[in-house]
């Protein structure tokens, strides 16, 4: 039987549209409906690519006895935390207050007036490991609600009391200067692993913002050892098997400190988070090995990830079916040494297994392994090395594809559009900005409609029915702003004010601090405000990357502030943990050098212009038209004529301006190229 979820456009949800729970979405409805029923709300949030949330459904939401006893005693509300970031961060709060730790699947069971009282992640379908099973977890809540309502309510009180009390007091705390930079450098050196580059141990997450701001960094201060812990670990990475070797693109996070096995879903975020960042290091170095896996990285997200409206999907799967038909992890993408000599002899199988790292034992689970590259540099033959690829990536379109979650998410959209437009440009692959115009314009037409408000997600060109939250729109203002700077479109620029004068009416709060929600949006019993970047940059980061970039594009004093305000957080938190504020160091960065403004009186995608974009001057912006109208279309080129009838480009910053210079060298020399 189908329940309400068939309404709905998210695939998660869709996911469970046929179980026999009779699931509600996040609505007042569904709490309304509890008040009438009086009884409690199980709340389950996941999301599509995620593998136990699979395994909880199955084992669990499918089971006709355990839905029928759900829907007797609870309402059931299922949440995507893609399209509900702040249903998901609120309510994780709690869960991991209460026990310590968090995932997902997140199970909560709340009140009617949504307030939390028992807490849980995934539960077995039998107890096991200590574990009681989710048939008696329900028991035993049930049981509460009937027989011990007041200590339900005591504890509720409590939770949200306690959340309600966890205000944030890192606005206006001044900005980051050098003392902070250098407490966070002397603490991500400590946690640096020299053997196998990145940071922490086991799983071991690719640290895309951390490596940003290594890059700059070093672009600002010469800081060698800066450098070396971004090269390493991007090369590590690149050579591990958290990298598809054969089809590019990285998963998730690899199980362990070495980069071999990873989790194998691949997520839109990491990937337009990495590929900026490898073309950002083949900008400082001119690696080789960077520029292939930014074009490379590219290439997956448009060949496998791209929807037919021009956004970009939200994950791939980490399960698709092996050879018996049944869901496995990985299945997609290992091979046994017998699977490589099947698709290419006994000559070629070899070359392949040893120059993979593919064994008999195996390197992950049943004599499979994952693809890698050996560390020993020695002298291959490259067109071989290609051929073979190109035969195992054929051979592999031919097993069954992991699943795919269509939906469009706004923020992460915006993060590939500043990746696919910056390293078009750099590497003359126009193909890769028309893809970045394309997602940008489907945001535009599709998610911003009539009132400059952003919608979260669409899919199937159709808008979900859930507001932007602050990472949509610090990411989509950050990934126009880029594509103005390549495209010399002023149109972007404009687009991007109209998301950033939003932030600043309806996401600012006291002091500089930032929420996560607009003032506008739907209560819940805890108003989101995390400053803490993690698998994305957060809200409050982006917000102030995109509001600084903005300010030196128009020399708004109103957005400089905002963006100064927010690096309060930056200053306080960078010397404590900077791991997980990444991005706000970048920003930080950006601000402690200017960031430098840099107009070009020339044509787009001219040598200077060009010149411009490949500066490694942090957070630089740049300006790039010719003729009388290209002032109306930024702000940087009124009142810059050429010298001597030849393209031009000026270079300011704090507002002093260097000498206008016609010519490419000495451009790139100002802009640290």
């Amino acid at each position: 039987m189908a329940n309400r979820l068939t309404q709905t456009t998210s695939p998660y949800l869709l996911q469970h549209a046929d179980n026999p729970v009779d699931w509600w979405p996040w609505s007042p409805e569904a709490f309304e409906e509890a008040r009438k029923r009086d009884v409690p709300v199980l709340l389950s949030v996941g999301y599509a690519s995620c593998h136990w949330c699979h395994v909880m459904a199955h084992e669990s939401f499918e089971d006709e006895s355990v839905a029928a006893y759900l829907n007797e005693r609870f309402v059931a509300v299922k949440v995507d935390r893609e399209e509900r970031p702040d249903v998901d961060a609120v309510y994780m709060e709690a869960v991991q207050a209460a026990t310590g730790h968090g995932g997902w699947p997140m199970t909560v069971f709340l009140t009617p007036d949504a307030e939390p009282f028992y807490f849980g992640t995934y539960f077995p379908p039998e107890p096991r490991h200590g574990s009681p099973s989710f048939q008696q977890v329900l028991e035993g809540v049930s049981a509460a609600w009937t027989d011990r309502r007041e200590e339900v309510a005591e504890v509720a009180g409590r939770i949200v009391a306690d959340l309600a009390g966890r205000s944030l007091a890192h606005g206006g705390d001044g900005v980051p200067g050098e003392a902070e930079i250098a407490q966070a450098l002397l603490g991500l050196t400590r946690e640096y692993d020299e053997q196998h580059g990145g940071f922490g141990g086991a799983p071991k997450f690719p640290p895309a913002m951390v490596v940003e701001f290594l890059l700059r960094h070093y672009a600002r201060t010469g800081s060698e050892g800066a450098l070396q812990m971004a090269a390493d670990t991007c090369s590590a990475m690149a050579r591990g098997g958290i990298y598809d070797q054969l089809g590019g693109g990285f998963a998730r996070y690899s199980v362990d400190r070495e980069w071999v096995v990873p989790h194998f879903e691949k997520m839109l975020y990491d990937n337009a988070l990495l590929c900026r960042v490898y073309a950002h290091l083949w900008r400082t170095t001119g690696s080789a090995e960077a520029r292939r896996i930014a074009l490379e990285t590219a290439d997956f997200m448009v060949r496998e990830l791209r929807t037919a409206e021009g956004g970009f999907a939200s994950a791939l799967d980490a399960d698709s079916e092996d050879a018996d038909g049944k869901h496995v992890e990985g299945a997609f993408y290992v091979w046994t040494p017998a699977q490589l000599r099947e698709v290419l002899g006994e000559e070629d199988g070899a070359f392949a297994a040893a120059y993979f790292g593919v064994t008999e034992e195996g390197t992950f689970e049943e004599g499979a392994s994952v693809l890698q590259l050996s560390g020993e540099a020695r002298p291959v033959d490259a067109g071989r090395v290609a051929d073979v690829r190109a035969r195992l990536l054929a051979a592999r379109e031919e097993r069954p594809r992991p699943g795919r979650d269509d939906k469009v998410v706004a923020a992460w959209n915006g993060l590939a559009i500043a990746a696919l437009a910056e390293t078009g440009a750099y590497f003359d692959r126009p193909d890769l900005v028309e893809r970045a115009t394309e997602a940008a314009d489907l945001l535009v037409r599709v998610h911003l409609g009539e009132v400059a408000r952003l919608t979260r997600t669409s899919k199937d060109g159709r808008a979900g029915g859930n507001a932007g939250v602050l990472e949509d729109y610090g990411d989509v203002a950050e990934g126009f702003l880029a594509l103005a700077a390549v495209t010399g479109e002023g149109a972007w620029l404009e687009f991007a004010g109209f998301l950033l004068d939003v932030v600043l009416e309806q996401f600012t709060g006291e002091g500089g601090q930032l929420y996560d929600t607009a003032h506008e949006a739907e209560k819940l019993i805890r108003r989101p405000q995390d400053p803490t970047d993690s698998a994305t940059p957060a809200g409050w980061t982006a917000a102030a990357g995109a509001l600084l970039s903005y300010a030196a594009y128009t020399g708004s004093e109103a957005h400089r502030a905002a963006a100064e305000g927010a690096l309060g957080v930056v200053k306080a938190l960078a010397p404590r943990a900077p791991r997980f504020i990444g991005w706000g160091l970048a920003v930080a960065e950006a601000l402690l050098d200017g960031p430098r403004e840099v107009a070009v009186a020339g044509p787009v995608g001219g040598e200077l212009h060009r010149t411009a974009l490949l500066g490694r001057a942090p957070g630089a912006v740049v300006a790039a038209g010719e003729g009388p109208g290209a002032g109306a279309e930024f702000p940087l080129l009124v009142d810059r004529p050429l010298v001597g009838g030849e393209p031009t480009a000026y270079v300011c910053r704090h507002f002093v301006c260097d000498a206008p210079t016609t010519d490419a060298g000495e451009l790139a020399g100002k802009l640290g190229g």
